[in-house]
């Protein structure tokens, strides 16, 4: 059996895959914090990826593997547009780090920084989780103007005085392949240990997407005509073996 026939099959099944990212990404061009995800390619072990040796692959398997596919997507770790809402309690990062909240599931982290102060001066996101310190503690601010530093400290102005009340926590990873997307913007760290990030807090902002349409749309066209394209070979291959089935096996 020709082997350009796994060279589409493999490709159409990689752009099919790489349509589904493409889309994600560009439906959520306009969430905050959103981090997009970005192909990769890699070499599939002949036989499957469970076994050591190619004895007992089957034909099929090996002339498959001889051709790159879509080894999986990764996140994209690139800075988003920062836009100014005026509100003190919306924070930007600036550089690589995350926020941690606690949520029903554990503690997950994010790059969305609109938050708010519950009825009870719980520092919260708009879901009502509370963010955390950098001791993963809960933050309590009371009445009053609220100003935020660059490291995440809070300052609250209250008749009495400035007065620092808690740090928001920005963490980070030294192996960022360890986290997985939960959702649009919130991130899990499969039991991997943050670390102290360098970003810096800028009060008063919020992260967009760092996905813009333009690119998004753009990149989804070009996925979207190579599938074509390989589901053409494919169709050609097809139309090819059928001649050789219905002219060349009969005078065998």
């Amino acid at each position: 059996m020709d082997s350009g026939l796994y060279a589409a099959y493999t490709g159409l099944l990689a752009r099919t895959q790489a349509l589904d990212t493409a889309a994600n990404n560009l439906a959520n061009a306009g969430t905050t914090g959103f981090r997009a995800a970005r192909d990769y390619f890699s070499g599939v072990l002949t036989g499957g990826m469970d076994q050591e040796t190619s004895a007992g692959a089957s034909q099929v398997g090996q002339s498959v593997n001889d051709f790159g596919v879509l080894g999986g997507n990764m996140l994209d770790m690139g800075q988003g547009e920062l836009t100014a809402t005026g509100d003190p309690l919306d924070f930007a990062l600036q550089g690589q780090g995350f926020f941690a909240i606690q949520t029903a599931n554990g503690i997950r982290y994010t790059r969305d920084g609109s938050f708010r102060r519950s009825a009870a001066g719980t520092l919260e996101t708009s879901a009502g989780e509370p963010v955390l310190d950098i001791n993963q503690k809960s933050i309590t601010i009371p009445s009053g103007a609220v100003h935020v530093g660059p490291d995440g400290s809070i300052s609250v102005t209250t008749q009495d005085g400035n007065a620092i009340v808690g740090q928001v926590g920005i963490f980070d990873f030294s192996d960022r392949s360890a986290l997985e997307a939960e959702g649009t913007n919130r991130f899990s760290a499969d039991g991997a240990k943050p670390v102290a990030a360098k970003a810096s807090v800028v009060q008063g902002s919020v992260e967009g997407s760092n996905e813009d349409a333009i690119h998004g749309t753009m990149q989804m066209v070009l996925v979207q005509r190579q599938a074509e394209m390989m589901q053409k070979a494919l169709s050609v291959f097809d139309n090819s073996f059928d001649k050789v089935a219905a002219e060349d096996l009969p005078r065998v």
